[in-house]
């Protein structure tokens, strides 16, 4: 005979039955069981940030595709099915006349294809489920429009909660990595950049928000301290630091890594915008007499923080590199060491401030 659940168990759910609040969770479980009920060739959920189309889940093994890879948003089939210029469901892309523009140009063989927007809280697009197939699919694919509507629905609901989570989550940071922070210039600290990067490395990729690093070095500290004495240096480095702190966008993370090395995470931006960064970066510390190299490079969700703040050292060592050669950089500093693919988390070189 079963035994019945008293008051105090009845209340608890199985750990197995517990619903997805993470949306990366949640986007993995959908292109699953989309591939169950309605095989494709491929299932995904992609992102639509700054013209590209970023995978964040995929399900399938018609093509080459696996999470974090991208492709261009514009001319794309999702673009025409978000606009809603073409069908969500295209048994036979060639039918449909965008569909098969779109597929001419496609890096892959697509003959069928299905979508459906994510939508943020805002009401802005966020990205898509969508489905391709090499081979053409019979008229009653499209039956599946009300699963599609469902899920698309779930998706919008699981990342308005996760979103909101994460908001919560960031603003507790804030306060805290004012705790964090470096006593001569009121930046954050190595220790508070760190900490940083580790807990919002799984948030950029569940997401696949877009991100840039920035690496600044400064030019000419060890003179400075050399002939006018260390107060001088100080005075150097808090002027670089007020420089760049006017510089920043609001809710850029800025940071003083070492003596005389700065960190910048410019968030949401694109390779362009972190360009425009530094080019004012650069301006408007010229005109506070202060000189220095900066690299920069963009996140993507498969080298992540690390990856990113190694493209952006070396880019910084080059100009560096350049500036000497052409005479630009008076009195090196030191020269450039050897560097190491940096930790997960904790990316650059240690220096002692």
């Amino acid at each position: 005979m079963p035994v019945r659940p008293n008051a105090s168990t009845s209340m608890q759910v199985a750990a197995h039955l517990l619903p997805a609040r993470a949306f990366d969770t949640a986007c993995e479980l959908v292109v699953r069981h989309l591939s169950d009920v309605a095989p494709m060739g491929m299932w995904a959920v992609t992102r639509i940030a700054s013209g590209r189309q970023i995978v964040l889940a995929t399900d399938g093994d018609a093509y080459p595709i696996t999470h974090g890879a991208e492709v261009d948003y514009a001319g794309s089939m999702c673009q025409w099915m978000v606009s809603g210029t073409a069908p969500r469901i295209a048994p036979d892309v060639s039918a449909v006349p965008e569909y098969a523009a779109a597929a001419t140009h496609a890096p892959i063989e697509i003959s069928s294809y299905i979508g459906t927007p994510i939508v943020q809280p805002d009401g802005e697009l966020f990205g898509t489920v969508c489905g391709f197939d090499p081979h053409r699919k019979p008229v009653s694919l499209t039956e599946h429009g009300p699963l599609l509507d469902l899920l698309s629905s779930l998706l919008s609901a699981v990342l308005e909660s996760d979103l909101r989570a994460t908001a919560i989550a960031r603003e507790l940071e804030q306060a805290r990595r004012e705790a964090e922070v470096d006593a001569l210039t009121g930046l954050l600290n190595r220790r508070g950049w760190d900490r940083y990067l580790r807990q919002e490395e799984q948030r950029f990729r569940r997401f696949g928000d877009p991100a840039c690093v920035v690496v600044l070095d400064l030019d000419h500290l060890k003179s400075v301290n050399d002939t006018q004495g260390h107060e001088a240096g100080d005075r150097h480095i808090r002027r670089a630091a007020t420089v760049l702190a006017g510089t920043v966008r609001k809710g850029d993370v800025l940071a003083r890594l070492g003596g005389d090395e700065f960190g910048i995470v410019a968030v949401g931006a694109t390779p362009e915008q972190a360009g425009e960064l530094v080019a004012r970066a650069e301006r408007a510390m010229a005109t506070a007499g202060v000189a220095g190299s900066f690299g920069h490079a963009p996140y993507s969700v498969v080298t992540g923080f690390p990856g990113a703040w190694q493209a952006a050292d070396e880019a910084m060592y080059e100009q560096k590199r350049r500036r000497r050669g052409d005479g630009a950089r008076h009195g090196s500093d030191r020269t450039a060491p050897a560097r190491p693919v940096p930790d997960q988390g904790r990316p650059g070189r240690h220096r002692r401030a």
